[in-house]
This record gives C-alpha cells, structure tokens and sequence, in this order.
C-alpha cells in the first residue's frame, strides 16, 4: 500500500502512556502526539481542512496566494498543503517565534514577514494587520484566518476527536489541552461531550494572556495582557474558535514550568515534543487532585521538538531567562573562594602600603576606598608600572595617584555565566555584596577554581 500524496498521512496518530512523570498519580494519563503528522504537529489537520473548504466555497482558486498570520506550526502544515495543491504562500508571525519555525516555512517555499510582538492586534505592524493588508492587496489571494475560521475547529470535531474517543475505548474521562486559537480543545471537546457530557474539558492557559479571566468573568481584562515566552498558547484576543461553553476550566502554566517540563518530557518519557506540549504537561501535573482512581486523562501534545532546539533545547537560551535550576550564581563563586577576607586600601595609604598588602596576601588587586565607599581599584599592573617609570621615588606617593576606576558591583544572585558582561582584559574582577552585608571580590582567577 502507498498514499497518493504526503497529505493522505495526516491524522491517525498514536496516543502514548505516560509513566515517570506521573509517578503516584491515581489517573492514567495518555499523550496524544501529533508529531508524527507529516509537518510534524496537529495544525496539519486544520490547515488542510482551512484550504479544502475555502476551495469548495471558490474563496481559493487555482494558482492563488495563501495568507496567514502563524505562529509557525499552522504555517508549516499550509505550506505542505499549498506544494501539494500549487499554492503560493506569504506568512506573517511575530518575533518570539524560533528560527527553526521561520527556517522550515522558508525551506517549503513560502515567503515570511516577522513582525513585532509587543503590540496591539489593531496596530498596524502587527502580524494580525498585515495579513489582513496583503489579502486585500494581493489580487487571487486567501487569508485563512485561523483565529476566526471556524474550519480549524471543525477539523478537530471531525479526525482529532474520534481518534481520541476510539483509542480509549470511550473511557476517556478529561481531555487537556493548551489552547490558543482554540480550534483544538473546541473540536476535539465538542466531539467528546456529544458522545458522554461528563468528559471533562481543560485548556491550558499561559500568564499573559487573557482566557482563563475571561472564561471566569467575561471580563476581556487588557491588564491580564503582557508578553509571554511560551510559544503557541495563550492570546490577547478572543478567536471566535475558542467556545468558552465548551471548556469546563483554565489552568495557567508560567513560562519557566512549561520550558522546563519540555525537556523532562523528553529525558524522562522519550517524547520529543515542543513548548506548549510541556505546557499541557505541567498542567496536567498541577491539576492531578482534579483527577481520581480509574480516571483517563487525554493531554494533547500540539507539535515536535526539532522546532524549539535553539531555544527550550539549549542550555545558554535556558539559563538567560533562568530557567535552569542547577544555574551556577556569582554566590557560588564566592563560596568556592578558600579566603573571603575583602582586602581593601584606603585613599591616602601609599604605594609602598598596597605593595606591602598584596604580597602578603598573594592578592593582585584592591578596592580604594573613601572610608566605607569603593571610589577606584588598583591592580599589580599598575603597582608595577609605577614603579618601573619611578625606580628611585615611588613608594611614599598615595595610591589615589595610581588608581583606575572602580571594578563594577554585581547581586550574588546573578547567573555565573553573566560575568562575562563585566570581566574582561580591562576589567579583572568585579565586587560582589552579599545578603549579610559583606564584600567581596571575584578575580578571573576565582572563576577558574569553581570551574576547575
């Protein structure tokens, strides 16, 4: 047997049992991972119901441009569509999305614009606005519209659900998901509560976005609005796909839980997944007392992995934002320092007396204060050059005659991989003041030794 065609794969995808992560649990929780659609998520499915519908409606006709505002995955599974059927295809997306998503629309063929993320939906820079401009000056072309397409839920309600309702033998109990244009938990929960009403449905919502207010209040609050790392969830609109009848309850994942339960989905499960199925995950998890014996929890897993390697999959990109627990700090430094006596030199004591201070404590440079305030620093280089350039008088002159500028202060809290903004061939050492109210000071040779 053979398909016609990379789009006769979609859909059908397996649903995997949880097990290390759900350790203790009374619930069975089972992953429906939709990697393995041919564009490597679950937003193949919408797309290419998106594009057959708007054919059979004549909205899209042969050899047109598609249009679409995406935050990558969409795009991807269009983009697939669209060389298939002989479409051109022009994306909009914002700039917190991955290069690996922008990369893979650009290497199937489409055109991206990346534009802003922190502004409004009505501004015209937005990727929103701009879709929105291109269809209207673009002649023989399309804008899918995710967001208000009531096509991408209907996809969902047709494929994505009865799957999940055959793979569990109708024992499903709770559907998880996260949610962003909504077509997903709308369609796949729509289907599930036709075939037994009490199947709980779940949305996984991120701070900064304003669904699960909105869902408690039917208050679209602004205030809940600001910008977010996690990708592919959470809005700052409310898309008609989203039936907020539909959703029996909103949890929010944060930033850090959801990067960091990415990767232990795949150190702990093998499941290689991206940032809003560590979302869904860690919801799942924060939800647990929801969940009783003999209960089966359904957490959709929207998209691969391979999107998210030079972000949630690397360490550098991790540690900057601190998501990484294991982080080395400046107070790691510090504590590492076998002598933490803060040697310091006042203004007016003389060369001879910085000298004498360094050799006895093999230390090669000071801060100069001003009684309790660091106003320089001095270093043996400069001790040295001093001298060299007065052999005969050089010991009783102050140090403030020698002095560079002060080394910079930085928070013992500080991520050890950040001193490199401050260290340099200029600058040897930084000040570091701790909770108790002590000084100290880090030499490169002190970061050597922590290291080492």
């Amino acid at each position: 047997m053979y398909y016609n065609n990379i789009l006769e794969t979609i859909g059908n995808t397996p649903l995997v049992k949880i097990n290390k992560l759900t350790e203790g649990m009374a619930a069975t929780v089972l992953a429906k991972v939709e990697t393995t659609n041919p564009g490597n998520s679950t937003k193949d499915r919408m797309a290419l119901k998106m594009i057959e519908d708007a054919e059979k409606r004549g909205d899209l006709k042969p050899g047109g441009t598609i249009i679409e505002c995406t935050s990558g995955n969409t795009g991807m599974g269009i983009a697939i569509a669209a060389v298939v059927k002989g479409y051109h295809c022009i994306f909009t997306t914002s700039d917190k999305q991955s290069k690996e998503k922008v990369d893979m629309l650009k290497a199937a063929g489409a055109e991206v614009i990346v534009c802003p993320t922190n502004v409004e939906p009505d501004d015209p820079r937005s990727y929103y606005s701009i879709a929105e401009k291109l269809n209207k000056e673009i002649p023989n072309s399309y804008w899918c519209n995710q967001y208000d397409n009531l096509s991408n839920r209907q996809a969902h309600y047709e494929s994505t659900g009865p799957e999940i309702w055959e793979q569990t033998d109708g024992k499903i109990t709770h559907f998880v998901v996260g949610v962003g244009t909504g077509g997903t938990i709308s369609g796949i929960g729509k289907y599930l509560k036709e075939k037994n009403p009490d199947i709980k449905i779940y949305g996984i919502d991120t701070y900064g976005s304003v669904f699960k207010k909105y869902h408690e209040t039917g208050i679209f609050d602004r205030n809940e609005i600001y910008p977010y790392i996690t990708e592919g969830i959470g809005e700052d609109i409310l898309p008609k796909n989203v039936d907020f009848d539909i959703i029996d309850l909103f949890e929010k994942v944060n930033d850090k839980d959801a990067a960091v339960m990415t990767r232990e989905l795949a150190r702990k499960e093998g499941i290689m997944v991206g940032n809003s199925a560590g979302s869904a995950m860690a919801g799942v998890l924060q939800l647990k007392d929801h969940f009783k014996e003999g209960d089966v929890v359904v957490v959709l897993f929207h998209d691969h992995a391979s999107r998210y390697v030079g972000k949630i999959f690397n360490d550098d990109w991790m540690r900057e934002r601190g998501f990484l627990d294991d982080e080395l700090k400046v107070s790691d430094v510090v504590a590492k320092k076998g002598n933490k006596t803060f040697y310091s030199v006042q203004e007016n004591q003389t060369v001879r007396e910085v000298l004498n201070v360094m050799k006895e404590n093999d230390i090669s440079q000071m801060p100069v204060m001003r009684g309790e305030k660091i106003i320089g620093s001095v270093t043996e280089t400069a001790v040295l050059n001093y001298i060299l350039e007065n052999p005969l008088n050089h010991t009783e002159n102050k140090v403030s005659s020698i002095m560079g500028e002060a080394f910079p202060t930085v928070a013992e809290d500080l991520p050890f991989r950040q001193l490199n903004r401050y260290i340099s061939k200029k600058i040897p050492a930084v000040f570091v003041k701790d909770k108790a109210g002590s000084m100290h000071v880090i030499t490169k040779y002190d970061i050597l030794q922590l290291v080492g």
